[in-house]
C-alpha cells in the first residue's frame, strides 16, 4: 500500500497554488527601452517583433504605461547617430547627450520610476566595441576611465542605478569611486558580472546599430564553456562595490544563475536577451508553440534558478497576464 503520494498536492488548481514554490510578479521585471533622436517615432525593430525604438516624446508615454502595469524599473539604451560616434566616447559623457536626455525624460514622465542605464561604449563607438580601440585591441584601463565619467554623467542626469555591461576589468571599483567622489553615494551599480560572448545578441545589435566593425567581443565577454570563471568575476564585482550582479544571457545559463545566487548575498539579476525573445516570437508566429505559455514558463524558470530580477522584453506582456 502506498503511503507517499506526491500527486495529492497536484490534485486541483487550489492546492497547486497553495504549495507553489516560485512565483512571478511585475515587481520582478526590468524593462529594457530603446530610444533615438526625433519626434513622434515608434519604430518596430524588425528582428524583435512587437518591440520598438522610441523618440523621447514617445518614450514618456511608454514609461507611463509601464508604470501603470505595476513595473517599477526600466533599463535605458540610446541609439546615437553615426556622425556622433568616435573612438573616445565623447558623446557618452556629453551632459546634453541622448542618454542623459533620455534619463531626464523618464523622470519627467514618472518621477518614481527606478531608472537604470547601460554603461558601455559600443553604442557610441565608431568600431562598435565596448571599449576604446588601439592597434586593433580593446584597451582596458583607458576605457574604464571613460566608463567612470559616463556613470557620473548618468547620475547627474538623474539615474538611480548604472549598469556597466562592458566586461572591462576593474570597472566596478572605478565607477564606485567616481560616484562617491562626486557625492552620488546613493547611486547604485548593477554589474553585468557574468556576461557571455553569445550568439543570441543579434537582434539587440540591430536595435542599436552596434555590431562590431571588426572581430568579435571574445577578448572581454566570457567563454560560454566556462562556469568557475563566472563565480570569480561575480565575486570580484561584489568586492569592488556592486549592489546587484547580473548573468547574461539567461536561457542557456540558468546553471550559472543558480551558482551565482548561491555564491553571493546581494540580489542577482538576469537578462532574458533579444535572441531568446525573438526565438519565442518566431516559433509562436509559426504556430509551433503557445507564446504566452512559453513566455511565462521561461520567466518562471529564471526565477526558480535564482534570479531576483529579470530584465526582459516580455515584461509588459507578462505583467498584463499576471494581473
Amino acid at each position: 500500500m502506498l503511503h507517499n503520494r506526491p500527486r495529492r498536492l497536484r490534485k486541483s488548481s487550489a492546492i497547486r497554488d497553495l504549495v507553489r514554490e516560485t512565483s512571478l510578479s511585475p515587481n520582478d521585471f526590468i524593462v529594457p527601452l530603446f530610444f533615438q533622436e526625433g519626434k513622434e517615432i515608434k519604430q518596430e525593430i524588425p528582428s524583435m517583433p512587437d518591440y520598438y525604438r522610441f523618440s523621447l516624446d514617445q518614450l514618456k508615454a511608454e514609461v507611463r504605461e509601464i508604470w501603470e502595469l505595476g513595473i517599477k524599473s526600466v533599463l535605458l539604451f540610446g541609439k546615437v547617430p553615426d556622425e556622433l560616434k568616435d573612438n573616445k566616447g565623447t558623446e557618452a559623457i556629453n551632459p546634453n547627450g541622448l542618454m542623459q536626455r533620455g534619463i531626464q525624460a523618464v523622470k519627467e514622465a514618472v518621477p518614481e520610476m527606478y531608472v537604470m542605464t547601460d554603461v558601455a561604449l559600443d553604442p557610441f563607438s565608431s568600431y562598435g566595441h565596448d571599449g576604446i580601440v588601439k592597434d586593433g585591441q580593446i584597451v582596458n584601463d583607458v576605457t574604464v576611465e571613460v566608463l567612470a565619467q559616463m556613470s557620473v554623467s548618468h547620475a547627474e542626469a538623474g539615474a538611480d542605478m548604472v549598469a556597466p555591461s562592458d566586461m572591462m576589468d576593474g570597472r566596478i571599483a572605478a565607477i564606485r569611486e567616481a560616484l562617491e567622489m562626486e557625492g552620488f553615494v546613493n547611486t547604485g551599480i548593477m554589474s553585468y558580472s557574468a556576461k557571455y560572448a553569445s550568439c543570441f545578441y543579434g537582434p539587440f545589435r540591430d536595435a542599436l546599430d552596434s555590431t562590431p566593425g571588426f572581430g568579435d567581443k571574445k577578448t572581454y565577454q566570457m567563454d560560454p564553456a566556462n562556469r568557475i570563471e563566472a563565480i570569480k568575476e561575480t565575486l570580484l564585482d561584489v568586492e569592488e562595490g556592486a549592489d546587484i550582479v547580473m548573468v547574461k544571457p539567461a536561457l542557456a545559463y540558468m546553471d550559472i544563475i543558480r551558482e551565482v545566487k548561491d555564491a553571493v548575498d546581494i540580489p542577482v539579476s538576469c537578462y532574458n536577451i533579444s535572441g531568446e525573445y525573438a526565438m519565442v516570437k518566431a516559433a509562436a508566429a509559426k504556430g509551433w508553440i503557445n507564446e504566452e505559455q512559453a513566455m511565462l514558463e521561461m520567466l518562471l524558470g529564471f526565477k526558480r534558478a535564482g534570479a531576483d530580477l529579470i530584465a526582459t522584453y516580455f515584461a509588459k506582456e507578462a505583467a498584463k497576464l499576471l494581473s
